[in-house]
């Protein structure tokens, strides 16, 4: 006699009942919205506290010139990314952090959940730290933001059903529009800006130091290693299979498209600062940047600027501390879904509920170089993606698992060289930071 079906596996299959059902009817825009999520997800989710803060320093900084297109460039190599994790996700049915230990053994498994671990917590802190950026913008105790933002994620894991989480984190998610009313209320240089996109903009300022640590801050804006372990097992959370592709890859580029045009927003909103010759090398933390754009695009860009801080940090923190769940859960043979009931899937739940807990008493620490911090983490998450990316690379190149998804040469061919450019951007920002001086400030 067959075992009943599991609360998990019967929601799920109500899910993928429904998808049967618009595939079946032809209804293709119904189709396209049920199978969206993890993609949106993953790269709204990436437009976190730190990659909005790196986005506003950079535009500070150095205007729009060189890095417009550059961000645009990095999110085009967030795709190339996510699109392998949806591939990998669907072909394997398994989390990324077990299909890890499967092909490569418990020592290199382990590599990689440090990889992920070491990056998900320092990446939590600073989502705190954006949370209670934005709030001291509005008079609110650094104490009383992080309080409730902790509330606020830990009751997102009480809907004990990975559809509905899904859709309330995607309503939430458009709080990262905030950034483009910001941006327009700057009065941008809409020319200057299309010449900057088309012609790649010359860089107004010296390469040095500064230029390269923005450099890596903005590539770790962009692509860390959080996310490929986050869409993987949304995918199989969420149930995708074969068929399913043509929509995921659909919903990553348009996550991606999205993030792209916020990210700009951020960019655009904040050379206004550039502009009027403010130094933000002083500011202390995002709660900064608000303040500082107040006399340039008035009292409401800057309050949804500030807004846009907290909702990102929000999002990411919920999204990175689901990462964590389910890939220390996979490593520990425990149940792992979203589906689960606290009791059922306890591991899952404590290890989400910990991160955040640990995160949010952490930022409260007296005298902490928030903004530097800030930056800080996105360099630290750069460098940590090439092993993760490598390991990516590797196994959408096994064809016993991956069969007719296995990567195509072009795929290679781009993931290969977004590795060799991420160590190369790494080994010189060493060399940087050996010898401050070799290319000047």
């Amino acid at each position: 006699m067959s075992e009943p079906l599991s609360r998990e596996d019967r929601l799920r299959a109500l899910d993928r009942r429904k998808i049967f059902q618009a595939r079946a009817k032809g209804h293709k825009l119904r189709l396209l919205w049920l199978l969206l999520g993890p993609g949106l997800l993953v790269m709204l989710g990436e437009n976190d506290g730190p990659s909005m803060v790196s986005y506003a320093t950079t535009g500070a900084t150095y205007g729009i010139g060189f890095f417009a297109p550059f961000i645009l460039a990095t999110f085009v190599m967030a795709y190339v990314v996510q699109e392998m994790a949806l591939r990998l996700g669907i072909a394997t049915s398994r989390g990324h952090a077990k299909v890890i230990f499967q092909r490569f053994g418990p020592f290199w498994g382990y590599f990689a959940m440090g990889d992920l671990v070491l990056g998900n917590v320092l990446t939590l802190v600073t989502e705190f730290i954006a949370i209670q950026a934005g709030g001291l913008y509005f008079g609110i105790k650094a104490s009383v933001s992080v309080v409730i933002a902790i509330v606020i994620m830990l009751a997102s894991l009480g809907f004990r059903r990975y559809a509905l989480w899904e859709r309330a984190l995607m309503l939430f998610a458009l709080g990262n529009l905030l950034f483009i009313p910001a941006a327009l209320l700057a009065h941008p240089d809409g020319a200057a800006l299309a010449k900057a996109l088309v012609t790649w903009g010359p860089l107004q300022g010296g390469y040095g130091h500064v230029f390269f640590t923005l450099v890596l801050a903005n590539i770790g804006a962009t692509v860390t290693p959080w996310m490929i372990f986050f869409q993987q097992s949304a995918v199989v959370d969420k149930g995708l299979t074969r068929a399913d592709l043509g929509q995921g890859r659909i919903d990553t580029a348009l996550g991606a498209g999205l993030a792209a045009i916020v990210a700009l927003a951020a960019l655009v909103a904040c050379a206004s600062l550039f502009t009027a010759h403010v130094d933000v090398s002083q500011f202390a933390s995002g709660a900064n940047f608000a303040q500082a754009l107040q006399p340039l695009i008035g009292s409401t860009g800057a309050s949804l600027f500030a807004l846009g801080l907290i909702e990102a940090g929000l999002l990411a923190a919920m999204t990175i501390s689901a990462s964590s769940s389910y890939a220390l859960a996979e490593v520990a043979l425990a149940r792992h879904s979203l589906n689960l009931d606290f009791t059922q899937g306890s591991l899952f739940f404590a290890v989400a509920i910990l991160s955040i807990l640990i995160a949010g008493g952490i930022v409260l620490i007296p005298g902490a170089p928030l903004l530097a911090l800030t930056l800080t983490v996105n360099v630290i998450a750069t460098l940590l993606m090439a092993p993760a990316l490598l390991f990516l690379l590797l196994l959408v190149n096994d064809r016993e698992i991956m069969q007719d998804l296995a990567n195509g040469w072009w795929t290679n061919v781009a993931g290969g060289s977004i590795v060799i450019a991420i160590t190369l951007m790494g080994a010189l920002y060493g060399v940087l930071t050996v010898f401050p001086g070799l290319f000047g400030k």
